[in-house]
């Protein structure tokens, strides 16, 4: 695949319609295919595809918006930000396979980085030429990582870790550890957390992928064996880590891939569309049940996008998010989990026979509801996240009796 890097982009001071605009026009021009969801002609992108494609978005203005222009970025708002990223919603491209990079590494290192590493980083991040995953979530500290156990021991000027973490995304194909680790004791909980950024082929470390619901290997257990970083692999100070993994979440729950809302608008269209395509499922149309739930569906979404857009003028105003990521994640994960089952059950007519479109959407959702049950566990559990909002959003006693 190849695309033109030399796209004209529009002047920054444009605003964010204009943008809006060019990502419209932008992307239904380029987007192959064969990596649309709701195209007969679908197929699962290559690495190397997918990288084309989204170092393509890049040259043409629509990732890297808000980072600076002195590490790789367009030096552009949360505004222009989002508007992009109701166009990327909007069309059935398939997931970034850069996102821990863009969307966690990279704000962590311009948060807490010395310039050297925002330099040797963040351009590269958005070139597409380095790849991270996260080392956050261990055996034994999955949402509460609090009691996380890897151990960074200062060693004559290097760090000697030793550890495991696990349900590691990407960490097959990744060239950084966005790695959280602890130089104390369990018992020091919050205290004494440190986080780096370690090469993955540095001697010690040992992935074995995990095979997942859906069926692929897209998670791993990492495995760190008297692993021997350098003091400049340290992202912050030593007892930095804590506020530092703080901010990465509350980045993932509340900022990450504003277009949620958009694209499950998107999948709620395919799903409709397939209905029509197909005399057995278009009786769906007209059941008083199914418009029931499409209504509740949409007013949902539409609840979704305006916190997602209530959150980006927050943020515009200086305000810290949060805790109050809390509510956006859950009310996502929640939101799309149960969509899935209602696309999944719908289609469940679909044979061999049914149109192209119906087959493709069938293939589509059996593998959206597949994901979506993590979807309430990842990036913390539902659990976690009303317990942050009971505590820390509606300031409520841990014990109500």
């Amino acid at each position: 695949m190849h695309f033109d890097q030399h796209v004209a982009v529009p002047d920054p001071a444009a605003g964010p319609e204009v943008y809006r605009q060019h990502a419209r026009t932008w992307l239904r021009a380029h987007l192959p295919d064969f990596m649309r969801a709701d195209n007969p002609a679908w197929r699962t992108p290559s690495l190397e595809e997918s990288s084309a494609w989204e170092a393509a978005m890049y040259h043409a203005g629509l990732a890297g918006m808000t980072w600076p222009k002195a590490y790789g970025g367009h030096g552009l708002s949360l505004r222009e930000h989002l508007a992009v990223n109701k166009e990327i919603g909007a069309l059935p491209m398939p997931e970034s396979v850069s996102s821990i990079g863009k969307e966690l590494a990279g704000p962590i290192i311009m948060a807490v980085g010395t310039e050297a590493q925002k330099q040797a980083f963040l351009p590269n991040i958005l070139a597409m030429t380095q790849y991270w995953c996260q080392g956050f979530s261990e055996p034994d500290a999955g949402s509460d990582l609090a009691r996380l156990r890897t151990k960074a021991v200062e060693d004559n000027g290097q760090w000697r870790i030793n550890g495991q973490k696990i349900w590691t995304s990407g960490a097959a194909k990744a060239h950084y550890c966005l790695l959280l680790t602890r130089t104390g004791t369990v018992a020091d909980k919050h205290r004494g957390l440190l986080m780096f950024a370690v090469p993955m082929d540095t001697p010690g470390i040992r992935v074995v992928p995990i095979k997942s619901i859906d069926g692929k290997s897209s998670f791993a257990e990492v495995f760190f064996d008297d692993v021997v970083v350098p003091d400049s692999a340290r992202l912050g100070a030593p007892d930095e880590g804590w506020s530092a993994a703080i901010r990465v979440l509350s980045i993932e729950r509340a900022t990450n891939r504003m277009y949620r809302p958009w694209r499950f608008e998107c999948e709620l269209r395919q799903l409709i569309t397939a209905c029509k395509s197909d005399s057995q499922l278009a009786h769906h149309l007209e059941d008083g049940y199914f418009q029931r739930r499409v209504a509740d569906l949409l007013g949902e979404i539409d609840g979704l996008k305006g916190l997602v857009e209530l959150t980006v003028e927050r943020m515009m105003r200086g305000e810290t998010i949060g805790a109050r990521g809390s509510l956006t994640k859950l009310y996502w994960s929640e939101c799309h989990q149960a969509f899935a089952g209602l696309a999944l059950a719908t289609l469940s007519q679909v044979g061999p026979h049914s149109s192209p479109l119906a087959r493709r959407a069938q293939a589509a959702f059996t593998n959206a509801y597949l994901f979506a049950r993590a979807e309430t566990i990842y990036a913390g559990t539902t659990e976690v996240q009303l317990d942050v909002i009971a505590q820390r959003v509606m300031n409520l006693p841990k014990d109500l009796t």
